[in-house]
């Protein structure tokens, strides 16, 4: 199985004042193609440092990020930009979504930023709607969704423009538990469909149990890698 991230010595660290804040101390993990990891820990540990270095949200203070073998920060602001568009999709606990506009066109948003054609954009955004199973509410706006269906159609918009790398931060950290598990399984489906590489930051111990690979960090190492089954 090919890697699609390596990280190698990661360092992440913050000026507090006159202090310095080590945030990720001495990262070293791969992140092989078409799999699923689960990043835990206690709060403060790094995870969503972390998540948003992967991203390219962020830059390390040192260390080696290697994307398919390509040395992600050695890139400028505007590349790494537009290497987050073209590669990489993220939910976040809170879904971002913007209130004047229908889910259809909040998840048609991306394409028609990347200057698809609008036709093309609204038939894709169709599409991922019907597979996140809300076919029925693309005329509505944010405020007209419940808070699972609003994340719903933040994964959809996620995936507009087929990236290859999901990020997700605490997805389900805003929702009650039978609505939890329903994105749990939603994502875990859309994975496998779309072979898509997930990673996700989580407090959520039965959604950590489902991925492949739990990676848990303390004070920011990895304390522990471990493997689906083992």
């Amino acid at each position: 199985m090919s890697s699609l991230i390596s990280i190698a010595g990661l360092w992440k660290r913050y000026a507090m004042g006159d202090a310095t804040v080590e945030v990720l101390r001495g990262i070293d993990l791969e992140i092989a193609v078409g799999t699923t990891t689960a990043l835990v820990g206690a709060s403060g540990a790094g995870k969503s440092t972390l998540l948003h270095i992967l991203g390219a949200l962020d830059r390390p203070s040192s260390g080696s990020v290697r994307y398919r073998g390509d040395e992600l920060f050695a890139h400028s602001d505007q590349e790494l930009a537009d290497f987050r568009n073209r590669s990489i999709g993220f939910v976040f606990q809170f879904h971002h979504l913007l209130a004047e506009f229908t889910a259809l066109e909040n998840v048609m948003l991306p394409a028609l930023i990347a200057r698809q054609s609008r036709k093309a954009a609204e038939k894709r955004a169709a599409l991922l709607l019907d597979q996140v199973g809300l076919s029925h509410r693309l005329p509505h706006r944010p405020g007209e969704l419940s808070g699972g269906e609003q994340q719903r159609v933040a994964i959809a918009r996620a995936l507009m423009l087929e990236p290859e790398l999901l990020l997700a931060d605490e997805p389900t950290g805003n929702l009650d538990m039978k609505t939890s598990e329903a994105i749990h399984e939603l994502l875990a489906r859309l994975q496998q469909e779309i072979g898509i590489t997930l990673v996700i930051v989580t407090h959520n111990e039965h959604l950590a149990a489902g991925m492949e690979r739990t990676v848990r960090l303390v004070d920011g190492k990895i304390d522990y890698v471990a493997q689906e089954g083992v």
